[in-house]
């Protein structure tokens, strides 16, 4: 006969993925998403005699859990921005500028949360696209938490309400709030159209080859009139095709075409980590970069160089010729 703890696990596990995801869009960060999963779990099994007693939604009950502690960690943590919602732009050559010791969006591993396999049916890939959740950011830690609910997880006002402790009123005024600061900028996730998963692979395999060629020409041919590229915790970034080439010219003119590059998944988006030849002879963890492609093209690179990053896709720091 099962006990008490594993009928609670029976009951709340089928919900583990999405709530990832879920803390994951409130706090830009995997570890810290990770954690509030974990302390969500530990809220609902210690409260667990008032749920019996209610018998309301249990998903609707453990999203309130959740959405309550990250507001709740929201209080003590600073926003995950990208660095093209900081600074102004720069040019492709200026002397880079670090951020230091902030703290910036971290992408999250398909694998984490099982997209594409049956355990991850219930997200929605394009509410975890990087620039959808830079955008989040940028709104109050309410107004985010209002807009996921609402928006994202189509909760209705009502449930929302309960969920936040306050009014449809509040609710509803909240929403506008935080479409109105999407729009100005310039992300509104239901109005943004991709190609298929398998073409933007496509076209970022493309890349890849004329990557590993250190072919400029090949790359600039794959992006789009205003493609736009990030680096953090560098703080320079820079919009154009022409710019991105600039770029990348000297990146090759500096680094050579000793490269190495491993696919990987990242926020229902394709990418890769690169490798760079070293004096030994091993290939070098350099970065892992993450594509937004549109039907014209790869319309934005977002390039990391967080060792926690790396760590959170098991990325190995070589790998042999």
């Amino acid at each position: 006969m099962a006990t008490a703890v594993e009928d609670f696990d029976r009951r709340v596990e089928p919900y583990r993925n999405e709530l990832l995801a879920h803390c994951y869009r409130m706090l830009g960060s995997v570890h810290d998403a990770e954690d509030l999963v974990q302390e969500t779990y530990l809220r609902a099994w210690r409260a667990r005699e008032r749920y019996d007693q209610d018998r309301g939604s249990l998903r609707t009950w453990l999203y309130r859990i959740a959405t309550n502690a990250c507001l709740n960690a929201l209080e003590s943590r600073k926003r995950r921005p990208l660095p093209s919602g900081v600074v102004a732009e720069s040019q492709p050559l200026e002397p880079f500028v670090h951020g230091g010791e902030a703290p910036w969006l971290q992408p999250m591993p398909d694998a984490m949360i099982h997209l594409g396999d049956p355990a991850g049916a219930a997200i929605d890939r394009g509410s975890l696209r990087l620039a959808f959740v830079a955008a989040l950011q940028h709104l109050s830690a309410r107004q985010r938490a209002v807009l996921i609910l609402r928006e994202v997880l189509a909760f209705s006002a009502a449930e929302s309400a309960d969920m936040l402790r306050t009014t449809t009123a509040s609710v509803n005024s909240s929403l506008q709030r935080a479409r109105a600061r999407l729009r100005q900028a310039g992300v509104l996730e239901d109005e943004v159209a991709e190609p298929s998963h398998a073409d933007q692979r496509a076209w970022v395999e493309r890349y890849m080859r004329a990557f590993e060629k250190a072919d400029v020409d090949g790359l600039k041919k794959l992006l789009t009139d205003d493609v736009l590229m990030e680096m953090p915790p560098v703080l320079n970034w820079f919009v154009g095709r022409d710019n991105y080439g600039q770029f990348m010219g000297w990146l090759f003119g500096r680094s050579g075409s000793g490269w190495r590059l491993l696919p990987i998944e990242a926020n229902g988006q394709p990418g890769f980590a690169a490798y760079l030849r070293g004096d030994s002879g091993a290939f070098e963890l350099h970065t892992l970069q993450v594509f937004t492609v549109t039907a014209s093209g790869i319309s934005r690179n977002s390039v990391f160089q967080d060792p926690e990053v790396f760590a959170n896709f098991g990325l190995a720091a070589k790998i042999e010729s």
